[in-house]
């Protein structure tokens, strides 16, 4: 008889991409999306809970290389009707279901954000993950650049509510219309018909072949720089490893073209504006792009909002392929450190734009729509690096256990302090070693350990140990100066409350 083959343990891991996030993480998440939540929530905005899985016809295919199914996406196919579903990459594509499955019920224009969890099926690295938080804020049903200039304004007063403050951050406006009135003049001559019927048709071809090549490569102008961009819009270039990247294959012309819109931006928007305006030459759907810039910098002025804070920059592009007017992106401007202790500035942590034909997919009819996202992860690490969060957080009181007998006692206790509005709770391990309770209360951040042996119950006392002040003295303190600020005390039972209410401010002070 064969023996039997021992059935191997699964390997306790979290799964490449992906990781675990522990309390004081969470704790720091909620608290700013809380904040957020106010802001959004005093602008108008309603809250909208989607599912996490839509159908991959309703996702689109936006994101980069995505040429089947479940390429960029975590997808599947439903057994009984083939149907393919996928987790969704953001909340906007689902915001275009809901408004088209729902319109009928809901107002115009709709304006609503989101929390929550993303996925995207990506190769992982340092500080890239396939699951990562977004806070999305939009309005669908206002073709109107005062909702593009109100997200900008809305996005500037979140950054400050949260702890990003006047100075560190700015908030670049681009048009993806300018762009493409800058495709337009840079065609081939050959696409240049007297017929403008034909000419348009041609320039789709032109653009369908090279659009996403274009977008990819002036997506780079903050990495490699304006000579680096138009090696990449040319014949190529060798990057920082020696390995050579094919080029877009631009003549010089066209790339001047396009540099020439890159570098647009002017010490003022008006100056920005009259360089985007020479640029897109005699395109109309570049000038509409330019318009709608000076009225979006309009609206901003007037509201306060000037160029330290909102402005008009040509290098913002946004890598998905469903924006089809304004595009924003917020930029944290102070230094960190990077992995190798070269200082860099922080770089982006928002980003949005206008997509007027997202819901299209579905009804058929133009429903114009905008919005921002917010990076939740990348916001969180901006503000641990200014130090606003990431201090030592304190975890609840311990009431210890000196006798397994009177857990109703101590469950009293822990009873009274909650109502207090303690965070509180009594110990639920073997209670015979008290050297491991106090262990415990030091592994889980207590700041404070209650203790009721026997004696102390005929005497109607409880002993209050202050952990945070006793750890001090521990480390930094002679053993006078342990004498004169004791770290334990003894009060009634009847002042179990009040004292570790005292106790709690005193470390707090």
């Amino acid at each position: 008889m064969a023996k039997e083959k021992k059935q191997s343990r699964p390997r306790a891991e979290t799964p490449k991409g992906f990781r675990d996030y522990f309390g004081a993480e969470v704790d720091e998440r909620k608290q700013m999306l809380d904040r957020i939540a106010a802001v959004y929530h005093a602008y108008g905005f309603d809250a909208l809970e989607s599912s996490a899985v839509e159908t991959v016809e309703s996702l689109g295919k936006y994101l980069p290389d995505v040429d089947r199914p479940n390429a960029g996406v975590f997808a599947w196919q439903e057994a009984d009707d083939a149907t393919w579903l996928a987790l969704r990459y953001d909340l906007t594509a689902p915001l275009a279901r809901v408004y088209a499955q729902h319109r009928n019920d809901l107002p115009t224009p709709y304006r609503r954000y989101a929390m929550g969890p993303v996925w995207r099926n990506e190769k992982p690295g340092p500080g890239r993950f396939r699951q990562f938080y977004q806070c999305d804020a939009d309005t669908v049903g206002s073709a109107s650049m005062a909702a593009d200039a109100e997200i900008c304004a809305m996005l500037a007063e979140t950054l400050e509510q949260v702890g990003i403050p006047r100075g560190d951050y700015v908030i670049r406006v681009n048009n993806r219309k300018v762009l493409n009135g800058v495709l337009d003049v840079i065609a081939p001559q050959g696409t240049r018909a007297a017929d403008e019927s034909v000419r348009t048709t041609m320039q789709r071809v032109f653009d369908s072949e090279k659009r996403a090549d274009i977008l990819r490569t002036i997506d780079k102008f903050d990495k490699v720089g304006e000579a680096g961009v138009r090696e990449l819009l040319g014949k190529g270039r060798l990057d920082a490893s020696g390995a050579y990247i094919d080029g877009v294959g631009l003549d010089d012309q066209q790339a001047d073209r396009v540099l020439s819109f890159l570098t647009a931006k002017g010490d003022t928007n008006e100056q920005t504006l009259q360089g985007l305006q020479e640029t897109v030459g005699d395109s109309s759907v570049g000038a509409e792009g330019v318009w709608e810039l000076r009225q979006i910098a309009d609206l901003l002025a007037a509201q306060g909002y000037g160029p330290d804070r909102i402005v008009i920059d040509p290098s913002v592009v946004r890598g998905l392929g469903y924006y089809t007017g304004p595009v924003f992106e917020a930029e944290l401007t102070f230094e960190i450190l990077d992995e190798k202790g070269r200082p860099r500035q922080f770089g982006s942590v928002a980003g949005g734009g206008r997509y007027d034909d997202l819901v299209k997919r579905f009804t058929g009819q133009a429903v114009p729509a905008t919005g921002i996202s917010i990076g939740v992860d990348r916001l969180l690490a901006a503000l641990r690096a200014k130090g606003r969060i990431g201090g030592t957080e304190h975890g609840p009181v311990v009431v210890t256990v000196m006798d397994r007998e009177r857990m109703a006692d101590y469950f009293q206790m822990v009873g009274e302090l909650r109502a207090a509005g303690i965070r509180a709770e009594v110990y639920l391990g073997n209670p015979k070693n008290f050297g491991n309770q106090m262990k415990y209360a030091d592994k889980r951040g207590a700041p404070v350990a209650v203790i009721e042996g026997g004696d102390e119950k005929l005497r109607g006392v409880v002993q209050i140990k202050d952990l945070i002040l006793g750890s001090k003295i521990a480390e930094n303190a002679t053993l006078e100066e342990w004498k004169e600020r004791p770290s334990q005390v003894e009060v009634s039972r009847g002042e179990l409350v009040d004292e570790v209410r005292k106790m709690l401010s005193a470390q707090d002070g």
